[in-house]
């Protein structure tokens, strides 16, 4: 199964080039272990744009979609054979990239 897992920060581009090395340690875990899909960082809330198609014509908004001190600013893509072995990968995530992370299950269509 796929895990989402989100790195919630209240800053952007906030890693310290320590952080930077451990993250980098950890991703290479994960692609020996073959948990690794994909990750990366995101640009700060202020550059995305929401888009509303539901009408007849799609509306577009600048900034996020929520109002939050806290936001998004990264992700993993792991592959885990259940959420227990997934959290206890990210527990070393979280401590790695100094940071809180969300887990959650994708759901395969």
């Amino acid at each position: 199964m796929q895990y989402l897992v989100s790195v919630i920060d209240d800053r952007s581009n906030s890693g310290t080039p320590e952080e930077m090395v451990a993250i980098d340690h950890f991703n290479d875990r994960l692609r020996a272990g073959g948990h690794w899909v994909f990750a990366a960082g995101l640009a700060a809330p202020s550059t995305s744009t929401v888009i509303d198609g539901r009408g007849e014509h799609p509306v577009f908004t600048d900034g996020p979609f929520i109002e939050s001190k806290e936001h998004m600013a990264g992700f993993w893509i792991i592959d885990a054979p259940d959420l227990d072995v997934a959290l206890g990968l990210m527990a070393e995530g979280s401590k790695a990239c100094n940071r809180r992370l969300e887990v959650r299950p994708i759901l395969a269509a």
